[in-house]
């Protein structure tokens, strides 16, 4: 996996994550990336800094946590565990709005990666390995686990 700074037209930053550059610029020049805040397909790659492992010194300490409110830049900051609550609702949400297409979800993936099918969101099980396979041919799939009122 390989994590992208990216923006769209509207200056909201965010992370994608891609089983490559190759897979990145595919799916960039295909339309299929989207600002998570407001739905933009004009999206740009930031520029970013590769980690290099010195091994010297201590690293620094982490900056001290915001508050839930606090304004930082232009943005709203919310603890981790708020985001990642406000993140699985709203993946649970669009899961709920996609089309099921059950155990032919790796097969329909592709199938709309390669421009066989038309675009549109779908859901559906796929085993560990199929998501993985898919993940490396640069078919974004993200597992979400399911509402605790659907897990009875």
């Amino acid at each position: 996996m390989i994590v992208f700074d990216l923006h769209c037209a509207n200056a909201h930053r965010f992370e994608g994550w891609f089983a490559s550059a190759a897979a990145f610029e595919t799916q960039l020049e295909r339309g299929l990336i989207a600002c998570p805040v407001c739905g933009a397909t004009e999206v740009h790659r930031l520029p970013s800094a590769p980690y290099v492992q010195t091994g010297h010194g201590v690293p620094d300490a982490p900056p001290a946590p915001t508050p839930v409110g606090a304004l930082v830049g232009n943005t709203l900051a919310v603890q981790p565990h708020e985001m990642v609550a406000r993140v699985l609702s709203q993946l649970r949400s669009l899961a709920r709005g996609a089309e099921d297409v059950g155990e032919r979800l790796p097969e329909e993936a592709r199938r709309i990666h390669y421009g066989e099918t038309e675009a549109r969101d779908i859901r559906g099980s796929a085993s560990r390995d199929d998501v993985e396979a898919l993940l490396e041919e640069g078919i974004l799939v993200l597992p979400v686990p399911p509402a605790e009122e659907d897990m009875h």
